[in-house]
């Protein structure tokens, strides 16, 4: 198994400029950043939770999270202006692009009944969102020592300037898409 990284400067970059005729290599789409998101809904409040969070996060990611807090307060979801509501990792560089090579090779294959994900989770402007109902896929995590399960939602930003570019980026990086 290669680099992500070298992969895509020695493979992906000159398919992607023969398959959507970039002129110039700096044109070519590339990985900008990857935001991890777990959601703390509002009757998870002891801090014991906010701290199995924030471990899983930490070894998902090899980053420590942020909790962010909710801006304004709403009734019907029993939420305070000033509560913490979830819990963010931003990656760039280096441990972007191992993370998502993780994620294409080991992370994906481990869960079960997985057939691939859908080319609707791209956006318009190229963006891939994966939502995981348990966090166990990862190896990091070990199911032995595990409490509680909860989920999280993976986005890989790019600079693509629209869907196609998004999803032939991915393509090439072989990220396991549906037949369709």
């Amino acid at each position: 198994m290669t680099n992500l990284k070298e992969q895509f400067k020695k493979e992906i970059i000159p398919a992607m400029q023969e398959k959507f005729g970039y002129k110039n290599k700096m044109a070519v789409p590339r990985l900008e950043k990857v935001t991890i998101n777990v959601g703390i809904s509002a009757n998870k409040k002891d801090e014991k939770y906010q701290d199995l969070v924030g471990k899983t996060l930490t070894r998902i990611s090899g980053q420590k999270p942020i909790f962010t807090k909710a801006r304004l307060s709403v009734s019907a979801f029993k939420i305070r202006e000033g509560n913490i509501v979830g819990a963010k990792v931003t990656l760039r560089k280096k441990r972007m692009y191992d993370f998502v090579e993780k994620l294409i090779h080991i992370t994906l294959p481990r869960i079960r009944d997985f057939r691939g994900i859908s080319p609707k989770s791209i956006d318009r402007n190229g963006n891939l969102t994966l939502g995981f109902k348990e966090h166990l896929a990862f190896p990091e995590i070990d199911s032995d020592e595990l409490e509680l399960i909860h989920g999280l939602e993976i986005t890989i930003n790019t600079t693509a300037k629209n869907y196609e570019h998004g999803l032939g980026l991915f393509s090439f990086m072989g990220m396991p898409f549906k037949k369709s």
